[in-house]
């Protein structure tokens, strides 16, 4: 898989998030990720089309969403429910958004698709390509969540 088409993906994450739950958002190493088992309890996926199709997918712990929506909503939350599906549906989309621009801006142009919400304790993560699944942990005060990012060989 192509390194730079990694980096606008932390990029946007980082300034999304920082941006719209102002929260302070710290990449982890990125790795490998061998099976569909997702890291988080509610993630949001959405596929690409492009030079290359892929999905990127953001799954996040339960703690860790709920701090993000209620400081982006200004009130608690503490459960999840459609509104925390809507919210990782947006932060999904908005993800892929930023990360769009910055790829376009390196001459690498992308459409993207609906995303898709899945929650649940131990679900399964499908991405739409059979190439290599880069994840990427990041930490915040408020927990953690791991964005997945799968573009075919």
């Amino acid at each position: 898989m192509d390194v730079t088409l990694i980096n606008p993906f932390i990029d946007a994450t980082i300034f999304v998030l920082e941006t719209m739950a102002f929260i302070k958002v710290t990449p982890g190493k990125p790795y490998v990720k061998q099976d569909n088992l997702a890291v988080g309890d509610v993630t949001g996926i959405l596929g690409l089309t492009g030079i290359a199709n892929g999905t990127i997918a953001v799954t996040f712990e339960e703690k860790c969403i709920l701090t993000i929506v209620s400081n982006m909503l200004g009130e608690p939350m503490d459960t999840l429910n459609d509104d925390i599906s809507d919210a990782v549906g947006e932060l999904t989309n908005m993800i892929s958004g930023q990360a769009r621009k910055g790829l376009e801006q390196m001459g690498k142009v992308f459409k993207a698709a609906i995303p898709s919400v899945v929650t649940g304790k131990n679900h399964s993560i499908r991405h739409y390509s059979d190439g290599p699944k880069i994840a990427i942990p990041f930490n915040t005060d408020g927990g953690d969540f791991t964005i997945e990012v799968c573009f075919e060989r």
